[in-house]
């Protein structure tokens, strides 16, 4: 199968139809339509094989999870998305493959209303990146600068179950064959808190995803806006599975330095904080106080008033 016969058959024509798509595959650009008063937020994102997935790894979830982890970067801005490109590196064309990636990749696509107007196919390790796009009022966009002293914290969701779907995988823990499913498919299948993001937008302060584990992704925030936090251990939120499966201070460790979450950590002002729940009532989105901005550009972690030592400092590419 040549390069074009493959876009046409497992890429083109598959997208959410947009109206402010005007070209889209087929041409040397696409041609796409701002609107006056947004702003286009602008998100990219590689995953390569052996260091952000395995071989092994279902090629529906790595479609699925492709998207999904740029759209988590949208939600952190409060952005509507909209557009994507693909750049897909193949080692060899496997018809049965790309179908059940283009499947898992426009299932996604196709929820949060994303088109795939363009991109690139080419042979090599393989490799999937996304370039995706989406649109915020002006002035309206959350970024990780805007935190101020006596802001609260929040997280979304829960947090470290995907780190231990991927322990499960790599074949360091055992749990049961229903837990096991529970958190392999936590891993393989992130859930970007988009509604959630667009409900924020005139409530947060600041606003980031958690993509290399929520100690390392909070030192991005105070870090860029210049202020420090507490973390209070014991209230960050644990699934349930996450808590019979491992000891607590396993649990713990996952939740703060596991990474993959995609949840949303975002700091809200105390005049806020009674809107707070009803702006994400209709997102159906679980939410946990887990701490407070404070001065100085230190971020420290707490429980029971003790300090507590997180046992790494998440994931880093070099």
């Amino acid at each position: 199968m040549k390069e074009f016969q493959l876009i046409e058959r497992f890429f083109t024509g598959r997208s959410s139809p947009r109206r402010d798509v005007s070209l889209g595959i087929g041409d040397d650009c696409a041609l796409v339509e701002a609107t006056d008063n947004k702003s286009i937020a602008i998100s990219c994102d590689t995953l390569v094989e052996g260091v952000h997935f395995y071989k092994e790894i279902p090629a529906h979830a790595l479609g699925y999870k492709s998207l999904a982890v740029n759209l988590s970067d949208l939600a952190a801005m409060g952005a509507e998305p909209a557009w994507m490109t693909l750049a897909l590196t193949l080692p060899e064309v496997n018809e049965s493959w790309l179908s059940e990636f283009s499947d898992g990749l426009f299932e996604a696509a196709q929820y949060y209303g994303v088109s795939l107007v363009g991109g690139d196919t080419t042979r090599g390790p393989r490799s999937i990146t996304i370039t995706i796009n989406g649109k915020v009022t002006k002035d309206e966009a959350l970024t990780r600068s805007g935190a101020r002293n006596g802001d609260w914290i929040y997280v979304t969701g829960t947090l470290g179950d995907s780190a231990l779907g991927l322990d499960i995988l790599r074949g360091k823990v055992e749990v049961n064959a229903a837990d096991k499913a529970y958190f392999i498919k936590r891993h393989y299948y992130p859930t970007p808190r988009v509604l959630a993001g667009q409900s924020l937008r005139q409530l947060a302060t600041s606003a980031i995803d958690l993509s290399d584990g929520l100690v390392s992704d909070i030192n991005h925030l105070i870090k860029s806006s210049h202020v420090g936090a507490i973390i209070d251990v014991d209230a960050l939120p644990l699934s349930l599975a996450l808590k019979n499966a491992v000891p607590i201070d396993e649990a713990l460790g996952y939740a703060l330095t596991g990474g993959e979450d995609y949840e949303l950590l975002f700091t809200v002002p105390e005049a806020q904080k009674g809107a707070l729940e009803t702006s994400l009532a209709h997102t159906g989105v679980t939410f946990s106080k887990v701490g407070q901005i404070t001065t100085g550009e230190q971020l420290k972690l707490q429980s029971n008033g003790a300090a507590f030592e997180a046992i790494n400092c998440g994931f880093e590419h070099f």
